[in-house]
This record gives structure tokens, C-alpha cells and sequence, in this order.
């Protein structure tokens, strides 16, 4: 399942708060009021603005974005002043015709130097691979990293700006720029051996990509090696573009066979031979996380067992390759994999966070593996740290002390004293990404039915100016005949009060009974009962709202934002407690007098496609119709990282893997659309066909629609309109 990690310079401009770009000109709506497919998917209406690639300077006083005519502007954080910092029209390569596009950039430390990477290419399902120039700003003068053929991936500027390392046909390089000599660091990258970058598994579900790190002083480079010769490929068939089918093959470990082996070493800058680390000798280990001690000779290694309920946090030699364990968090469940780990007080001490009392806390711990305080406390969740300001002795995070639904900036000492400042002002979800200096933030701030306005703010929160306010999605939201969402609370089956949104028809009479249509997703620590911007999905709810319907989803025992104790009871078990708190979450709505109890139905999207059909199989299922969009429906069939994670293997827990969709076909009961890509690397298509045999065995009958070659995200050209065209009119006709 996807997992979004969130760098320290991305500044967050990869956030789900914008609607996905439109694929046609504008549809003629022959009411404005009215929402429709076309407007949503086929039209630019409710495109959203932004910052591109907006990223600090290192004054803490200017901010650098990609512009709307693709020029990199610079912004005085004070006076609002922006002017162009690099010309697009300048960055023409040579012998070329055009210049290139600005798709992401990198400022070298001393800001003298840019790299700028264009022509964006997918690896798995994020696009990592492309073209890196670097623009000298003084000489005005634009480089290739590289003159050799082949991708380049996941470049980065040396500490001290004189050099360029990357990844190419996953081997690590680096170029020198005064001579433009180019060293080869690694020889074994091929199909099987993955150098400075990943494979599948780790990518999709320990949210790494980019493998490789300088060390401070620029001597040496740290990476990961992984081996996946021992990973089985699973085929996907390509059947639309030749007279044969064509397999593509993806190595892909599955719950419970051989995962890729992780190895990390340091080479030097200059080439030479490899010390590897010394992660121990238990091959099935899942090497997390790794970066640079604040040192150029010690290593940080965060390791964690195969099933993932023990988390080492390591120190390694770079010289030596030796290692210590500092510390080791562990559960009786499993243990989150973060990147809140720190360095402060010149690296003397480390910032962690830990759900060791309940709840997601943070912690300052000392060099060597000892606690030292504990800064956050209550039962709330830090739910991520935005930046550090250790000349003034701030931490600022994110959390849910003003209750799950919503997500505030917060700061709190790094010394302990004192108490948590809540610095976020309006109601909804605030994220954020502090300035160098820790003069200003970023803020990004939804709320349910209302798009994201990106500000300007102080420390303390004081608003400075607004930088994209949405005013035109805004006007277009105000006058189509539509409520926001509303905020309630539902009974789940045992007792516990569950979050929820519901949306009402814009005409909305108590007296009357409407049909439901419930969304979820529900899967480990997700939340989708949030007071946040929803994107075209949302606007999609909306048009089922237009029909007539409410839609409501609830969030069931195993989500996030509520505590560790919370989240875990479903361990060994998933879907089981899921699926009955949203079976009594049904029941519930069809007790309400506003409800036709005849017309409820469920729809959801990969964890939401498994719990749309395991919840239809659960006994007094009160669901006329559901709609199953990418569903895991054998947890067998899906990877070893992420299933792991939450049931152990299919060895140690045979009857938590039976308990699944295809486990209990014949227990489903009402109406059910089934949804998959062909292509779908993710949740393989193998799913729905397994399920799709085990319906038919039992004499189920059911309706089932492919989408050739379309992956997980069953999006390109058209296919979103069609798609979203096809449900509506399927819930129109069956519920």
C-alpha cells in the first residue's frame, strides 16, 4: 500500500491537496449548480494553484518556485517581493533547439550552483528517472551531469558544490565539474543488484527511493545494495499493442517467500573497493533507514526484523564497517518505521519519536542510545516533525491534540521546559515546512470542501500574507448546490464511538429517506474522516450527493490518530474488526429515520476494495450494493514488507490469511462491482481473478470491469471519466 515520505527540501509541494491535471478543454455545464464527471475529470475547473518545488534559501528569508512560465522565481519573505532568480529561456543544452522545463531543481550549499532535473521518466509508479543539468549562476552557463546514454537518477551536488553523484542502470557515478571526468563507483548493477536505489517492495512500502547519501566532508558515499536474485517475477500480460501477448515481468516478493537482501557500504568519492556495514547476519532483515552520524565516520542504520515488531537503531563505522546497537524500540505488534530522527546539539543528541507510553510522543535521546527527555506527552498523536530551530530551541511538529480529525502545527523546547504552543490558527489540516532560520512557515491549510490556501506565518503563527488562495475553485465550490461535509460519530460493533463524515444533499429533508453509500479504507493507521481538502473524489461524493444519496465514511478500529492501542487491535487479524465496524456503522445509518435501510452500499479502493468486499461477507450485512475498485482479496498475494507488517507470514498465521475475500466468496451478499487495472504492479490483477473464480464457484453472481494496461491508480487520458462514469451509473442502476 502506498506510503508518501516527505523530504526536508520537498517542502511538501507533493501534497494530496491537488486535483489531478485536466485531460480535455473545459465541458459546456448546462447548469453551474450541477456537478459532472466531465467537469471533475475532463475539464481544468477545479485545477488547483500551488508553489512548484517550492524550497527555502539558506537566509531562511527567500523562498525559490518553479513560476507559471516555468522560470525559477525567488520570494523576500518580507516584502513579498518576487523576481526571476533563474531565466527558463537560458537553459537551452547544447545543439539543442529548446529549452528544457525546470521539473525539479537542487540548489548547491553555497547557492552559487543548480541542478536541475527534467525530463521525468516512471520507474515502479513514482518518476525517478531523467535527465540532470547543472546551471552555473554566475557564468550563466548550463552542464550536463552526464554525457553517457542512459537515465540518470536521484542526483546530488557534493557538500563543498564540485561534484555531481547519481545512479545509471542502478550503478552509483559521480562527476567532477571543473574537469568533467566522470567515476564509475559500483560494477554489479543489473537486473538483479540494485545500487543507490530500490527495488519494488522497498520503494512501495518502506517509502525509499533515492539510495544513496555524501558523506559530510564529500570523501566518501554511503548506499544501499540489495540483491533481489531470490525474489520471484511475477508476469503482468500486455495485450492491446501486439498480435502476441507480451509478459512484463516485476520481482515481486509475496507473503512469505524470500525477500530482497540489504546490504549498506561506503565507497570512496574517488572510486575504490567497498567497506560493507555490519547489519548482522540474518539475511531477512529490512535495512529501513540510513543516513550520516553528523559525522563523515559514523553511520546511522535503522534495521528492523522481518516481521517487524523490533526496530535496532545502529552506529557504524564507515572505516571499519563495525557496528553497535544504540537502542531498540519494540511491540508486541509491529513498530512504524519514521523519519523523525534528528540530530541536535551538534550532534550530541538526536530528536526520536516512539509510541512506547500509547501514543506517538516525541523524545530527545543522547549519542549514545540513552533517553534524555520526553518533550511531547498526552493522549494525542505527533503525527510528523516539520523543522527544527535549534538557535532558538523550537521543534515544530504536527499532531492531533485538537482531536483526529484535524491536524494542527505545534511547537514545543527542545529542553523540555514549558508547554506545547499550538501555532496553526484555523480549524481543518495545517502542514508545514519551517525556513532555515526558523523565521517563517509555510503553511498549507484545508479543510473538508474547502481547497488549500498556501500562507505566509511568523513563528508564533501570525499570518504575513497569502502565496495561493484557490479563489477561483473556491467561487466555482460556492455556486454549485452542494453541503460540505459534516462531522459525526457512529457506534462500531464494540460500543466504541467511530470518526465519520457525512455528506447530505444540498436539499436535504429529515422527513424524507435517502440512500446510503458509504466509502472507506481503513486500512493500518489511514484516516479518511479528516477535515481536509478531498480532491476529485471528494468532488465525486459530491455528485453522488446531486443523485440523491449520502455518502458517508467511517473510520473503523485499526486507523490512525487515535492511539497505538487503537490502531493494533486488528493485528494478525486484518479486516476482521474492520469489517464488522463498518457492518455496524450500516446498521446504525439504517436505524436512522432519514435512511432507506433497503439502500445501503459500500465502495472503497485497494484497502478500501478489500474492505468493500469483506464487509458484504460478514454475517447481517445490511450492503444492497458495493463497489470493489483494486482489491487485495487474498492477503497471500500481496507483499512480504507490508503484510508482514500487520499478519506475519502465511506460515505462522494460516487462519488470519484464510480469513479474506476469496476465503469467503460464498458469504457475499448483495450486489457487487469488481474493478481492477490489468497492469496494477501493486495490487496485482491475479487478485480479482482469483476472486472473480471464487464468486463463480459459489454461484455468485456479480458484475466485472478491466482496465487494460492501467495500473493501481487506474488514471490516463480519458480512463478517470470513464471510470468514474461507469460506478456512477452502476450505483444509479443497482442501489
Amino acid at each position: 500500500m502506498p506510503h508518501t515520505i516527505l523530504t526536508r527540501r520537498a517542502l511538501l509541494a507533493v501534497l494530496a491537496l491537488s486535483a489531478a491535471a485536466p485531460q480535455a478543454a473545459p465541458a459546456q455545464a448546462q447548469d453551474p449548480s450541477r456537478l459532472s464527471i466531465e467537469r471533475i475529470f475532463a475539464s481544468p475547473e477545479f485545477r488547483l494553484q500551488s508553489l512548484p518545488a517550492v524550497q527555502w534559501m539558506n537566509d531562511g528569508q527567500r523562498f525559490t518556485f518553479v513560476g507559471d512560465d516555468g522560470d525559477l522565481m525567488v520570494e523576500d519573505a518580507a516584502t513579498g517581493t518576487r523576481s526571476v532568480i533563474v531565466d527558463a529561456a537560458l537553459l537551452v543544452p547544447a545543439g539543442a533547439a529548446e529549452p528544457i522545463d525546470i521539473e525539479d531543481y537542487q540548489w548547491s550549499d553555497d547557492e552559487r550552483k543548480l541542478l536541475v532535473y527534467t525530463n521525468r521518466q516512471p520507474v515502479w509508479r513514482a518518476n525517478t528517472k531523467g535527465t540532470f543539468y547543472v546551471w552555473d549562476v554566475a557564468a550563466r552557463r548550463l552542464t550536463p551531469v552526464s554525457t553517457a546514454p542512459g537515465w540518470q537518477q536521484f542526483a546530488k551536488f557534493s557538500p563543498d558544490g564540485g561534484k555531481v553523484g547519481f545512479v545509471r542502470d542502478n550503478d552509483l557515478f559521480v562527476t567532477d565539474l571543473a574537469s568533467g571526468r566522470e567515476t564509475r563507483l559500483t560494477r554489479d548493477g543489473g537486473e538483479q543488484i540494485i545500487n543507490g536505489t530500490f527495488d519494488w517492495v522497498y520503494e512501495e512500502e518502506l517509502g525509499l527511493q533515492d539510495g544513496w547519501r555524501w558523506s559530510p566532508d564529500g570523501r566518501r558515499i554511503a548506499y544501499w545494495r540489495i540483491d533481489q536474485s531470490s525474489v520471484r517475477t511475477f508476469y503482468m500480460m500486455q495485450e492491446t499493442d501486439s498480435l502476441y501477448a507480451q509478459p512484463v515481468a516485476l520481482r515481486y516478493p509475496k507473503a512469505g517467500t524470500p525477500n530482497p537482501i540489504a546490504r549498506i557500504g561506503v565507497v570512496g568519492a574517488e572510486g575504490g573497493e567497498t567497506r560493507w556495514m555490519d547489519t548482522g547476519s540474518d539475511p531477512s532483515v529490512l535495512l529501513a533507514r540510513m543516513e550520516w552520524a553528523a559525522s563523515p565516520s559514523e553511520i546511522v542504520i535503522q534495521r528492523t526484523n522481518r516481521i517487524q515488531n523490533r526496530l535496532d537503531v545502529m552506529v557504524a563505522d564507515a572505516g571499519t564497517g563495525r557496528s553497535r546497537v544504540l537502542f531498540t524500540e519494540s511491540d508486541s505488534a509491529w513498530v512504524d518505521v519514521g523519519d523523525d530522527f534528528r540530530w541536535l546539539n551538534g550532534g550530541r543528541q538526536f530528536l526520536w519519536t516512539s509510541e512506547r507510553d500509547g501514543f506517538n510522543h516525541l523524545y530527545v535521546y543522547n549519542r549514545n542510545g540513552s533517553p534524555a527527555r520526553q518533550l511531547t506527552r498526552g493522549e494525542w498523536e505527533v503525527t510528523s516533525v516539520l523543522g527544527i530551530d535549534e538557535k532558538n530551541g523550537w521543534v515544530y511538529f504536527g499532531a492531533t491534540e485538537e482531536g483526529p480529525t484535524e491536524r494542527h502545527v505545534y511547537r514545543v523546547r527542545l529542553n523540555g521546559r514549558g508547554g506545547v504552543q499550538q501555532v496553526s490558527r484555523e480549524r481543518g489540516t495545517h502542514v508545514a515546512a519551517l525556513s532555515p532560520a526558523g523565521t517563517y512557515w509555510l503553511d498549507f491549510h484545508s479543510q473538508a470542501g474547502v481547497p488549500p490556501v498556501i500562507s505566509l506565518r511568523r513563528p508564533d503563527g501570525a499570518h504575513v500574507r497569502t502565496l495561493a488562495d484557490n479563489a477561483r475553485v473556491r467561487q466555482t465550490l460556492e455556486a454549485l448546490a452542494i453541503r460540505k461535509p459534516e462531522f459525526i460519530q457512529v457506534p462500531g460493533a464494540d460500543g466504541v464511538m467511530l470518526n465519520a463524515t457525512i455528506i447530505r444533499p444540498a436539499d436535504f429533508d429529515p422527513s424524507k429517506r435517502y440512500p446510503v453509500l458509504m466509502y472507506v479504507y481503513g486500512g493500518p493507521g489511514s484516516q479518511t474522516a479528516t477535515d481536509a481538502w478531498g480532491g476529485n473524489r471528494y468532488l465525486w461524493h459530491q455528485v453522488m450527493a446531486q443523485n440523491g444519496y449520502l455518502v458517508v465514511s467511517v473510520d473503523n478500529r485499526g486507523t490512525g490518530g487515535r492511539g497505538r492501542d487503537f490502531k493494533k487491535v486488528t493485528y494478525l487479524r486484518l479486516g476482521e474488526h474492520e469489517a464488522v465496524d463498518q457492518v455496524a456503522a450500516a446498521q446504525w445509518l439504517a436505524r436512522q429515520p432519514y435512511v432507506d435501510a433497503q439502500r445501503i452500499g459500500i465502495w472503497g479502493w485497494s484497502y478500501g476494495g478489500f474492505m468493500t468486499a469483506f464487509s458484504m461477507m460478514q454475517p447481517g450485512a445490511p450492503f444492497k450494493a458495493g463497489v470493489s475498485v483494486a482489491p487485495v482479496a487474498d492477503w497471500g498475494l500481496y507483499d512480504t514488507i507490508y503484510t508482514e507488517r500487520f499478519m506475519r507470514t502465511p506460515q505462522e498465521n494460516p487462519e488470519g490469511y484464510r480469513r479474506s475475500p476469496v476465503g469467503e466468496a460464498a458469504n457475499l451478499r448483495g450486489k457487487l462491482l469488481l474493478v481492477h487495472g490489468t497492469g496494477d504492479d501493486n495490487v496485482h490483477f491475479q487478485n480479482s481473478v482469483r476472486l472473480a473464480n471464487a464468486l463463480q464457484a459459489a454461484g455468485k453472481q456479480f458484475t466485472f470491469m478491466a482496465y487494460p494496461n492501467r495500473n493501481h491508480s487506474i488514471s490516463g487520458g480519458p480512463t478517470s471519466a470513464h471510470l468514474f462514469t461507469m460506478m456512477t451509473d452502476w450505483v444509479l442502476a443497482n442501489l
